[in-house]
């Protein structure tokens, strides 16, 4: 894709993002930050679906939006997203547009990495017996 079309891809995606929203009950919420450039996105999985929100530059919410879209439409497992290296999501975007805002390019998918991860230790607590409440006061704790 040449860099006329990507952008032009990115800008459809700001403006009209995929897969925005909040997951009723979802198994996870976990929120992300870039302070440089002040991006905050919030990403939320339930049973293997993908949904963010989120405020700030074109980048950052782009690549939410393109991010989730994937993991939604090819129906990427837990293991998939947690091996998808930053230079795949770089890559993604547009090297020559990603790589002069890294923190941007790369915000989805650190904090659908940490959703993820909340996941899979939240399973782990289960099955060692704990109860919802008691995972959700080690969670405030």
């Amino acid at each position: 894709m040449d860099r006329e079309t990507r952008l032009a891809w990115l800008l459809d995606h700001y403006r009209r993002p995929r897969y925005r929203g909040v997951l009723p009950d979802a198994d996870a919420r976990v929120p992300g930050g870039n302070p440089g450039c002040g991006d905050i996105i919030t990403m939320s999985l339930k049973d293997g679906e993908v949904r963010w929100e989120g405020i700030g530059c074109t980048l950052s919410q782009a690549a939410a939006s393109i991010l989730a879209e994937r993991v939604n439409t090819e129906k990427m497992t837990f293991e998939e997203i947690l091996a998808m290296p930053p230079e795949a999501m770089i890559e993604l975007l547009g090297r020559d547009i990603a790589e002069s805002r890294p923190g941007c390019a790369l915000l989805a998918l650190g904090t659908l990495k940490g959703a993820v991860k909340t996941v899979e230790m939240n399973r782990k607590l289960k099955a060692a017996g704990h109860t919802d409440a008691q995972i959700a006061e080690l969670r405030r704790a």
